[in-house]
């Protein structure tokens, strides 16, 4: 192996490195992608299946003493009791109507005794403040309720809590805190309103269906698979451009030298003009 070859072939192994490195990284992100897609597909199989389901009891999907079941979420439930309207909190900074709207959750009692929170919809903030100017009330007396089961929010990283009635997340046990007979509060679910009987004379923003947009992972793990093919079809290009040029200056050093072009003849008169230069020099 020559001098020069040497060298060489360490750098192409540093290309080639740095591509596998490259291209395991990309596997890694396109394999997490993946995984991505199969859990948002899980979950949208999961709301076809529950969400326009037969209405049942909270006592067959939600037993008093167990928990909400995750694969029972966005199943509808009917429940007949009374909304404890005192203690209505408003969940600030939710998305809806283009704005940073307030859901309204009312503890609503059932002839058990439970008490879930049923999220009954949403009110804009006011013309005039971030609070809203009225919020419909829920219907008086025994009422009958659909819900959909949801499971309860984690709360932010900041830990806020109860503040003026407000709340930042649909963090049961934080309500289960605050609200009268908090103990029978239903913590491991909250319900998502479907309908009310009878009817409230005011009704709020309805709550949105969840989404059905798969998401964009499927074609992200594609396209890190295609990043680990570019980086090696980079690095096969730069090793046959550097052969390529490499070939181009071995074969110019191969060719004789030129004694008959005009750079050769220019070269020939400046010797010439040096040797007379030299000679009348020692004539003198």
């Amino acid at each position: 192996m020559s001098r020069r070859t040497a060298p060489t072939a360490v750098r192409w192994s540093g290309y080639v490195a740095v591509a596998v490195l490259f291209a395991i990284a990309c596997a890694f992100l396109s394999h997490w992608q993946f995984e991505r897609n199969e859990s948002r597909a899980a979950e949208l199989e999961l709301v076809d299946r529950n969400y326009d389901a037969v209405p049942v009891g909270l006592e067959d999907l939600v037993p008093e003493g167990s928990t909400l079941d995750p694969e029972d979420e966005w199943h509808p439930v009917v429940m007949t009791g009374e909304y404890l309207p005192t203690d209505q909190l408003l969940v600030r900074n939710r998305p809806h109507g283009g704005t940073a709207a307030f859901e309204v959750l009312v503890p609503f009692r059932l002839e058990d005794g439970r008490i879930l929170i049923v999220d009954r919809g949403w009110v804009p903030p006011g013309e005039s403040s971030r609070e809203p100017d009225a919020v419909a009330a829920p219907p008086e007396g025994t009422v009958e309720v659909t819900v959909r089961l949801r499971p309860g929010e984690a709360l932010t990283s900041s830990g806020e809590s109860v503040d003026g009635g407000q709340i930042p997340t649909i963090n049961l046990p934080l309500i289960a805190a605050v609200v009268a007979d908090g103990e029978r509060v239903e913590q491991s679910a909250y319900g998502a309103l479907v309908s009310e009987q009878p009817a409230p004379a005011t009704t709020l923003g309805a709550l949105d269906d969840p989404s059905a947009d798969p998401g964009p992972h499927l074609s992200y793990a594609i396209q890190w698979i295609l990043f680990a093919i570019m980086g090696f079809v980079f690095i096969g290009y730069m090793i046959r451009t550097e052969i390529r040029a490499r070939r181009d200056d071995d074969e110019d050093d191969e060719k004789p030298a030129d004694t008959t072009g005009p750079i050769a003849r220019r070269r020939r008169d400046h010797d010439a003009d040096a040797e007379d230069a030299l000679v009348d020099a020692l004539g003198r």
